[in-house]
């Protein structure tokens, strides 16, 4: 690694009238600071010279911080991994990158990171080989390892370092989940030293730290003494079966390696930090890391559905019907921030959606003053008095096309200019609802997915009169409660209900046929789906499957699902449908059958649904053949390891192998 200190791009360097050295990481031209090779170069020229001026007596220490407002790191630069495609290649990459950063923990100065924002993946990492870390109090700032996210672990030693920090159980498990860690519970872990309340504290803090050479304390005995054999065996014994039950080590090898990891090497960490590189390399180039590195990139083009720099901001939302759905979309806008008021005929059913809307509120919000200020936000309006100061009005009511057209003719007089009008319908066209307004170019859809808070993607529906300002208002919206928006067109089932329907109606005639639902249900999940379709079915309502699928022709009269319906067995609302439901979980009883039955069979289940992708991309349903994939992934939960639908099939056909033949052969 080499750079020049006097001409850095990414980094800014001084050193003040105390000796103390500021290295400030503003990467040129972007938003976010992450760690590629020009920003590593330079850091390394940071170190070198710091490590002169000390011994020559002209630096007393060396502060790292962040010259962007919101963030610190968002970890190593994704887009520079696919150029890394052998495990040589990957080795070469990360050995200058670990001796710097050792290089780093050993200059004779305090060297003190003081973080505000997000600091995760090689940002976390980088701060862990600091001396001394500072933090804000901030719901902004966080740290963590997302790298098993993307079928990797940390790679620059922050196995080794989080574990001297945190003690192993804690490391691991942060290591093993990629969950984000607030900046108060990461002091409390050991990876932050000390808090602020703000990020103009920061400086004031970080030059103190230096002046008064504080050092971060390793984690005590009591937490360290788990990493010792034979107790280090059984943690992870005890973590491989945890982790089994979330996730299948044929999908998902990264977590399993990292326990093989420490279960070997745990007890020494110098060793550890050796074997990590090794047992890294593999996975860096496995075709599950590339098909996840390519869903993260799905993410951000689906993110870029809504406009850059819109001036346009949603602060009060009216949700119109207290049902489930409209509940829980009100729940999710007031989790975000916003006024909500829920209008329902019903007063009822207005409290009890209400109601419901606690277990959202006490994840988001820590304190019970923040649940009260949410509450308080949550207001029952039945008659609808508040719909005229709204900025987004959304209509969540029964799934019938002429109430939907009554309730919005009587609606659009009563909206505030610019306000965004919308309908969570999941099948009706929109230019059908909108037939008889005065202004039907108005009308969007926004379509959520049940259950809200858990589904990442809504789906933005275009009908055929839709102004695109209102189209980029509804994403603009979507992307301030924190979900990705895919603006689709108006077509039967948009996207993501269109390509479910055959793959759902598909599984059910099997079931009709006599194939076990057991069997049908495992099948998908060995495929990779995170649910099989008969549970599936259930979850979202037997009512609701049957009525998409005779909109999209795919449920015919006299059918098993039809007769459910029929006898109100509609799935896990009513607790009982192909399957029978106890507290929300499906009853199953888990049967053994062939594993290369199971394969097979899930081969051939998903096989519907990819068709129908093909025909979704080829009728521009929505932009590009990458946004039906980020659609399917983030809107069905299809398997993410095999990097979407169309990408799949197009792997598959790249293989030279028939569907069949490779199902057999995987």
């Amino acid at each position: 690694m080499s750079a020049d200190i006097k001409s850095l791009k990414d980094w800014r360097y001084s050193v003040d009238v105390e000796g103390i050295a500021w290295a400030i990481f503003d990467r040129e031209g972007e938003s976010a600071n992450a760690l590629g090779r020009r920003p590593l170069e330079e850091l390394g020229a940071i170190i070198e010279t710091v490590e002169a001026e000390a011994k020559a007596g002209k630096v007393t220490g060396l502060i790292l911080m962040s010259g962007k407002e919101k963030g610190f790191i968002v970890g190593a630069d994704i887009s520079e991994f696919d150029q890394l495609d052998t495990e040589a290649k990957v080795i070469d990459g990360i050995k200058p990158v670990n001796a710097m950063l050792d290089r780093l923990e050993r200059l004779p100065v305090p060297v003190v990171a003081a973080i505000h924002g997000v600091c995760v993946g090689g940002g976390f990492e980088l701060i862990l080989a600091c001396h001394y870390r500072i933090a804000t109090r901030d719901g902004s700032t966080r740290v963590g390892f997302p790298e098993v996210k993307l079928g990797i672990f940390p790679g620059f030693n922050g196995t080794a370092r989080s574990i001297r920090q945190a003690g192993p159980v804690a490391a691991m498990q942060n290591m093993l989940t990629g969950s984000m860690i607030r900046s108060n519970v990461a002091r409390a872990l050991g990876y932050i030293d000390q808090l602020v309340g703000s990020p103009q504290e920061l400086r004031w803090a970080a030059r103190k730290a230096v002046q008064q050479k504080r050092k971060a304390k390793p984690a005590g005995f009591a937490k360290s003494v788990m990493g010792s054999w034979p107790l280090r065996g059984f943690i992870a014994g005890r973590m491989r079966t945890e982790t089994t039950r979330k996730v299948r080590e044929d999908h998902y090898p990264a977590p399993f390696r990292l326990i093989d990891l420490f279960e070997r090497h745990g007890g020494d960490l110098a060793a550890l930090k050796e074997a990590e590189t090794r047992a890294f390399a593999p996975l860096m180039v496995s075709d599950t890391s590339r098909n996840l590195r390519r869903v993260f990139r799905l993410s951000e083009l689906l993110k870029s559905q809504a406009p850059k720099g819109s001036t346009w901001k949603a602060q009060r939302v009216h949700v119109i019907g207290a049902g489930t759905m409209g509940a829980d979309i009100a729940g999710w806008c007031v989790a975000s921030g916003m006024e909500v008021s829920l209008q329902d005929l019903n007063p009822e059913q207005i409290k009890k959606g209400i109601e419901a809307q606690a277990k959202t509120l006490a994840r988001k919000f820590r304190t019970k003053p923040e649940r009260d200020a949410a509450k308080a936000r949550l207001i029952a309006d039945p008659k609808g008095d508040l719909v005229g100061r709204a900025d987004v009005v959304i209509e969540a009511i029964v799934e019938k096309l002429e109430v939907k057209q009554a309730l919005f003719k009587e609606l659009e007089a009563k909206l505030k200019p610019g306000a965004v009008m919308a309908t969570n319908t999941s099948s009706i066209m929109i230019e059908d609802i909108a037939r008889d307004l005065a202004d039907p170019g108005r009308l969007i859809g926004i379509h959520f997915f049940n259950p809200v808070a858990q589904m990442p993607l809504v789906e933005i529906v275009r009908g055929t009169s839709t102004r695109e300002e209102e189209i980029k208002k509804g994403a603009t919206f979507v992307t301030q409660i924190d979900k990705f928006p895919l603006v689709a067109r108006s077509v039967p089932g948009f996207l993501v209900n269109r390509v479910l329907a055959p793959y759902l109606m598909g599984a059910l005639q099997r079931l009709e046929k006599g194939e076990a639902k057991e069997k049908i249900d495992q099948a998908a999940r060995t495929f990779g789906m995170p649910m099989g379709p008969i549970e599936l079915a259930d979850a979202v309502g037997l009512d609701v499957c049957l009525h998409v699928g005779q909109i999209l022709k795919h449920a015919g009269e006299g059918s098993k699902l039809e007769d459910m319906v029929k006898a109100g067995k509609l799935g896990k609302k009513s607790g009982e449908g192909f399957y029978r439901w106890v507290d929300g979980r499906a009853q199953k009883t888990e049967k053994a059958y062939e594993p290369a039955d199971l394969k097979m069979l899930g081969r051939e289940l998903i096989e519907p649904l990819l068709t129908e992708c093909e025909r979704c991309r080829d009728e521009k349903v929505v932009e590009s053949g990458d946004l039906v994939d980020a659609g399917v992934i983030f809107g069905t939960g299809f398997a993410p390891f095999r990097g979407g639908p169309l990408h799949f099939r197009a792997s598959e056909a790249g293989a030279g192998a028939k569907p069949a033949q490779r199902a057999a052969a995987e």
